[in-house]
């Protein structure tokens, strides 16, 4: 090799080593910038902060919370069962099948629930506030108002029944409470005002007039749960949502208590209901023109009841999409009716078999109608629910 070539080949190692402890130097710079700006994130001295203190709660605050530790103890979980085949041992099996909400009515076990929460079940379990759990026993149900009374074994220190209120009095505006189980998560308290009385609206069993509309939240699960007024008494059995998506968009529906408390001594009496039934279904008169009268407004006849034999007219719809009032109810048997609270106590006297005369105002005058009254029936097909 010639010196020339071998001076240079030197000279290119020296620089190519010189190139290799610069990359080296700089990546170690690099490296150190790195770990002193992340030493720069830690402090060895952190501590968690001091607490400031709240201050008391706010009155509406203690209200609420009051009142959801008041009335949990008497809301409880269903779960619907259904019996399945092991397709190896062939053994039959009750598995959960579906769940829902409903609360306790008395000290002798009996539960208050919608009707489609157990109605294609072969069984129940009721879950209460304390996670015992109990089967229960279906004792009746009232399927024109998607409400059913099962039965628990339970003893009655660990039963406390709601406080009962009314609904008939009802006012728009008015503040309310549901609690229930919505997707399974039990005793979930929701909070909202009653947006909207007598509602007509389709439950998974049939279609139901006079309903409460709250926007309260209220999902699946909630069905068969309490909804509640201020002074923790029930004013409903929240039975329905508004949805297109299953979850709710702030228009949920109730069965007015009124109704309820005319049905569930019924069934747990009978396990039928047994007061007689004209086949209407009717709306009180507050916000709308017929506020200022007495009675209540037939909304619907049933076809085929004894108010549509007896010629009761409902209302209806007009080619032009108005609504014509049909019949307002004044009175059965010189009683005066103002609510459908009345309507429902007032038929209660009577049995089926029995011929009332039903004072109504149809139009500008006032006329009597023999109705012969007949025992409900306990279910009532889709093809013979009018619309109004």
């Amino acid at each position: 090799m010639r010196y020339s070539e071998f001076s240079r080949e030197r000279r290119v190692s020296r620089v190519s080593t010189w190139l290799i402890i610069l990359l080296v130097g700089l990546v170690g710079v690099l490296v150190y910038r790195q770990l002193i700006n992340r030493s720069a994130l830690f402090n060895p001295y952190a501590a968690p902060r001091a607490i400031t203190p709240r201050g008391d709660l706010a009155s509406d605050e203690k209200t609420t919370i009051e009142l959801f530790h008041e009335v949990a103890p008497s809301v409880v979980h269903i779960t619907a069962l259904a019996l399945q085949q092991n397709v190896v041992t062939m053994d039959v099996l009750a598995i959960p099948a579906g769940s829902g909400s409903g609360f306790i009515w008395d000290q002798q076990g009996h539960i208050v629930t919608n009707l489609h929460v157990i109605r294609d079940s072969s069984g129940a379990t009721v879950t209460l506030a304390d996670n015992s759990n109990w089967n229960a026993r279906l004792v009746g149900f009232d399927a024109a108002n998607d409400l059913a009374v099962l039965k628990i074994d339970a003893p009655p220190n660990r039963l406390k029944p709601l406080a009962i209120g009314t609904s008939h009095d009802l006012q728009v505006g008015q503040r309310v409470f549901a609690i229930g189980s919505p997707f399974e998560f039990d005793h979930t308290l929701t909070t909202g005002i009653i947006s909207g009385l007598n509602r007509s609206i389709e439950t998974p069993s049939g279609r139901m007039s006079g309903a409460v509309q709250t926007d309260a939240a209220i999902n699946p699960g909630n069905s068969g749960g309490p909804l509640l007024d201020s002074a923790a008494r029930l004013i409903g059995v929240n039975t329905a949502i508004a949805t297109q998506s299953g979850g709710s968009h702030g228009i949920g529906f109730a069965v007015p208590v009124d109704v309820v408390n005319a049905s569930v001594p019924d069934l747990i009496r009978d396990g039928r209901i047994t007061r007689p039934w004209m086949g209407i279904f009717f709306r009180e008169k507050a916000g709308t023109i017929l506020a200022s009268l007495p009675g209540v407004v037939v909304e619907q006849v049933i076809p085929g009841s004894p108010a549509h034999r007896a010629g009761i007219i409902p209302m209806q719809r007009l080619p032009n999409g108005s609504v014509a009032v049909g019949d307002l109810i004044i009175a059965v048997d010189q009683q005066r009716i103002d609510t459908g609270r009345d309507l429902l106590d007032a038929l209660s006297r009577y049995s089926a078999g029995d011929t009332i005369v039903v004072h109504v105002i149809r139009g500008e005058q006032t006329i009597e109608i023999p109705v012969l009254l007949e025992l409900m029936p306990e279910e009532i097909p889709a093809d013979r629910q009018s619309k109004p």
